[in-house]
């Protein structure tokens, strides 16, 4: 799960065009009632959702088809160096991904990913 830093954080509109993906949110807003907590929600070719993710949310997927296609549109560009994210098996968030993890195909990039800390300061 990744998320925008900063000046750069991101407002993003996402659904799928073609396929079936597990969305996943997680409000990282400290001062915020929900903070922590996660939303999780199945978008596809079919049901036709859409999901506004707001500017201090981490943001992850899982592709539940043999294929997809994501369409994000968002408001600010990506800055790598403002770059956060959380590791997709964290025992905190407790997230049902709906895929076995032995089936699943995670980048190297977001296997390293760090747990989430309720003591961090996120946003």
């Amino acid at each position: 799960m990744h998320f925008q830093k900063g000046e750069a954080a991101q407002t993003k509109l996402v659904s799928v065009l073609k396929g079936k993906v597990l969305d996943v949110v997680v409000d990282l807003r400290n001062e915020s009632p929900t903070f922590g907590q996660t939303y999780s929600i199945e978008l596809s070719d079919e049901n036709k959702l859409q999901l506004l993710v707001p500017r201090g949310f981490a943001h992850g997927y899982a592709v539940l088809s043999e294929n997809a296609l994501f369409y994000y549109k968002c408001d600010n560009y990506y800055n790598k160096a403002a770059e956060g994210g959380i590791i997709l098996t964290d025992t905190t968030l407790n997230i049902d991904w709906k895929i076995n993890k032995a089936d699943m195909l995670v980048s190297e990039k977001d296997a390293i990913l760090p747990t989430f800390n309720f003591n961090e300061n996120y946003f």
